[in-house]
């Protein structure tokens, strides 16, 4: 018996080790397990949420424009934090914002509060990402940090993939109002629960007065921050730019093609079981790119990644049932081939004392600019949804051909 128990915990010792699966690493993990879980409950309806509330298309522009902008604002204020006071106290802040955020779309059934609410919780990924990647950086060796990214970028999916699946049966049984509300009072619940799960679980961060003195020293304004990348992060970030304006043009209307635009509509149901299936595509790939791209060099991962993003905006034009939609769907899980591997370089080329702040400034540039094409989606929707998903398409294959170019590796 003693054998086999020690045979047993030296898999599962292999296996934490091969995954990165430090405590901190964890608590990280149970937290975005919790609040991602709650907001994907609601999250990817509210485009439906605010149509039903009497919002038109430029409500859902401004909704996704102001995903990206407070995208960039987040990203770089959660940098900013996570390097002053710490990613534990971060993270704890940053939870009680979003649970405000719920909290109002659940108390005002109107579209504008609704758009005030996620002004709170819809980029609390933005916000925490940097102080969670930040700390994954610190306590993993270099050798482990993609995979580390990757664990991150894996549990995020599971809300994603189970969130919208059971926002989808809310409102399938409740109605669009009452569905979205109930998903965003349990989102609050889950978030709240959070709060001492990474309180007990997330290690205090070692003092290191020379190290503090250090940062402290340091310029750590955004602009800052930018002209002093490397050139192969500025290309990485170019590049970026290019494949979200691909992404993000059409974002907030894909569950508007396929709810009510196409030749055969899908249900709430069956829109949150395609989301479903595209989340499992990009787990089953996550692991196994990670354990390869730590091995390798990084760019073949990330080109591989962007042209997935290039293709889906032309596939999803033409295709208009349930049944066409779930390889559509499943080409869209994959375009997270290369995502972890992409972070885990910004991560490599960013100095050890402002990891989180050139991780959050590069965010902040990439989401500012990108906020332009997702609020000018609005207006191509408009014309058309053809003209819409062709000029994604189109920058999509000027990103790929830039980073195919002009990215580099570390």
């Amino acid at each position: 018996m003693t054998g086999a128990s020690e045979r047993k915990e030296s898999i599962l010792g292999r296996a934490r080790d091969l995954l990165g699966l430090r405590r901190s690493v964890v608590a990280v993990l149970s937290v975005v397990l919790l609040v991602d879980m709650g907001e994907r409950m609601g999250e990817r309806f509210l485009p439906i949420y605010l149509y039903a509330l009497g919002g038109g298309a430029l409500s859902v522009g401004l909704l996704s424009a102001m995903d990206n902008v407070l995208s960039a604002v987040y990203s770089f204020s959660g940098g900013y934090m996570a390097d002053r006071i710490g990613s534990k106290r971060a993270l704890m802040i940053f939870n009680v914002i979003a649970i405000v955020g719920f909290l109002v779309v659940v108390a005002f059934p109107y579209w504008q509060a609704v758009i005030g609410g996620a002004v709170l919780f819809i980029s609390w990924s933005a916000i925490s990402a940097p102080a969670m990647l930040t700390l994954i950086a610190r306590v993993l060796p270099q050798k482990k940090r993609t995979m580390g990214v990757s664990m991150h970028s894996f549990i995020r999916r599971v809300p994603r993939a189970v969130g919208p699946l059971l926002g989808g049966a809310l409102i399938g049984a409740l109605g669009e109002r009452l569905g979205m509300r109930v998903a965003f009072a349990v989102a609050a619940g889950m978030a709240l629960l959070a709060i001492p799960v990474q309180h007990v679980l997330i290690r205090e961060e070692p003092r290191n007065p020379e190290g503090t003195a250090r940062r402290r020293g340091l310029k750590s304004g955004p602009i800052t921050l930018l002209l002093g990348m490397s050139p192969s992060l500025r290309s990485l970030l170019v590049s970026d730019i290019l494949i979200r304006f691909c992404g993000h043009i059409p974002a907030a209307f894909v569950v508007i093609w396929a709810m009510k635009v196409i030749a055969h509509p899908v249900s709430a149901v069956q829109f949150g079981l395609l989301t479903t299936i595209e989340m499992a595509t990009a787990m089953l790939v996550y692991i196994p790119v990670a354990y390869f791209a730590d091995q390798s060099a990084k760019k073949p991962f990330i080109l591989v990644s962007f042209f997935f993003f290039t293709a889906f905006p032309l596939a999803l034009l033409f295709s208009h049932s349930f049944w066409m939609l779930l390889p559509i769907f499943i080409l869209r899980g994959m375009k997270e081939f290369g995502e972890p591997t992409r972070k885990a370089l910004i991560l490599d080329l960013a100095s050890e004392e402002q990891k989180g702040s050139v991780f959050g400034a590069y965010y902040l540039a990439r989401d500012a600019v990108v906020s332009l094409g997702s609020f000018g989606g609005a207006f191509l929707w408009m014309i058309s949804p053809t003209v819409n998903l062709l000029s994604a398409f189109a920058f999509g294959i000027l990103g790929t051909v830039w980073f195919a170019l002009k990215g580099r590796d570390v």
